[in-house]
């Protein structure tokens, strides 16, 4: 009876994951996945240890744990190297910062420092982004950034730019040195993650912000010195 029980519990709970996958995220899915993998060897795991199944209890069990608080199961990611649900990273400059949906290729900015700190882009009309842009010129990289939030959200705000005689759009430095926190942020992986998670990271992030794809030219450098910089930690 508690074979039965145990069974139609884990045949429930698959269904269940089947029916909610085309409503979540491939983010979310994995955690909830990390939960439902980690349940069933758990609760499957007492079960064979009331049945004096001890041998294929207990290690069922402590490899239930480790799913849990560990978000891995062998080669199993279960969302060990993901920063949080609905993934996303960061890439800061002086001035501004921007913050990538790992899912959708978006990205949101907020102001560093200046006369506009502490507040949204998206909060900032066309005449007072034009003004945050006159004052960033000094920064390359924060002037990379915020092209690229302009780019998106005035499009042929450049050849204004150019017919009002304003400031046109700078490189952003080349920089070639970047700390492990800054790698990890820009992919949105924690501290650790292996190979395999950085690449994954870096082509779900490049897919949304490619120049191929209408992308910035500088987050995509910065995405691809990010990977080159964990990976070259891993030879």
């Amino acid at each position: 009876m508690q074979y039965v029980i145990l069974g139609g519990l884990a045949v429930a709970v698959l269904f269940g994951l089947v029916q909610l996958y085309a409503r979540l995220n491939v983010k979310t899915l994995l955690q909830l996945t990390r939960y439902v993998v980690a349940a069933v060897l758990i609760l499957g795991g007492i079960g064979l240890s009331f049945a004096r199944q001890f041998q294929f209890g207990l290690p069922a069990i402590v490899f239930g744990l480790v799913a849990l608080f560990r978000g891995r199961l062998g080669p199993l990611d279960l969302g060990a190297g993901s920063r949080s649900l609905g993934q996303a990273s960061s890439v800061k400059a002086r001035f501004v910062e921007a913050t990538l949906d790992h899912d959708s290729g978006g990205f949101v900015g907020r102001v560093r420092e200046g006369r506009y700190a502490g507040r949204d882009l998206d909060d900032l009309d066309e005449d007072e982004i034009k003004d945050l842009y006159s004052q960033v010129t000094s920064d390359p990289d924060s002037r990379a950034l915020l092209e690229a939030y302009i780019d998106r959200r005035f499009p042929g705000w450049r050849q204004h730019s150019e017919e009002d005689g304003a400031t046109g759009p700078g490189g952003a430095s080349d920089s070639s040195a970047m700390t492990d926190e800054e790698a990890y942020e820009i992919l949105g992986l924690l501290p650790g993650a292996g190979e395999a998670e950085i690449h994954a990271a870096h082509r779900r992030l490049l897919k949304g912000v490619h120049p191929d794809q209408g992308g910035s030219t500088f987050l995509a450098a910065r995405i691809n010195q990010a990977k080159d910089w964990l990976l070259g930690k891993h030879r």
